[in-house]
């Protein structure tokens, strides 16, 4: 186990397999002896989940912008404090399923030129960034196509149709360049174990920086 946390988290479109990915890394680091914390947003606590059922579920046009930025922006500090800074105040490794980079596309790009008042409120009630984030890459069409095929999907941002996930792939992409520090890009076209290999490889990196 390390003696100070890392915060992991996996971002990319609809359908890439992040989710997948950060089971697989959680399982992986398990076996090699580190305490994982394996979470998501919009989630992670039992507050968050309540707003996560507000934010997914009905109409696509449901919510304006800005309200949705509060209620995410709400989630996540609660997800904060009760989830992920008490588990790396105590050594451990959370991986989380989606953060403030999501934020900063799906509401701060798709639904209108919020970006500013993302990070305006991300500054003023969350305060940190991940350690590393991994996006994983892949063609919209195929990921949305992976998306409509799963149980348990998000259906009401999947519905915003295939536009808006070419627009994500653009942001995340770009994300990546202005955090560029913190941002590793997984090709997620090949098979399930390949990109594993590649996250594991990734993670390791991180782990050996973080120190024992």
């Amino acid at each position: 186990m390390t003696r100070q946390g890392l915060f992991l988290t996996f971002e990319g479109i609809d359908g890439s397999g992040k989710s997948t990915q950060a089971r697989m890394l959680a399982e992986h680091l398990q076996a090699r002896g580190h305490e994982v914390v394996l979470t998501r947003e919009p989630g992670g606590s039992p507050g968050a989940e309540e707003i996560r059922r507000l934010v997914l579920e009905g109409d696509p046009d449901r919510w304006s912008a800005e309200t949705e930025i509060l209620l995410f922006t709400a989630a996540r500090r609660d997800h904060l404090e009760r989830t992920i800074a008490p588990a790396l105040a105590a050594g451990k490794v959370v991986i989380c399923d989606r953060f403030a980079d999501s934020t900063r596309m799906y509401q701060g790009l798709s639904r209108g030129d919020l970006r500013a008042l993302v990070d305006q409120l991300h500054a003023l009630m969350i305060g940190r960034e991940p350690d590393l984030t991994l996006l994983i890459d892949m063609d919209p069409d195929v990921g949305l196509s992976r998306a409509r095929g799963r149980q348990g999907r998000e259906e009401r941002f999947e519905d915003f149709g295939p536009a808006l996930q070419h627009r994500m792939r653009q942001g995340f992409l770009s994300l990546a360049e202005e955090f560029a520090d913190r941002f590793r890009i997984v090709d997620g076209t090949r098979d399930i174990d390949s990109v594993a290999g590649d996250v594991a490889a990734l993670v390791s990196g991180a782990l050996q920086q973080a120190g024992p």
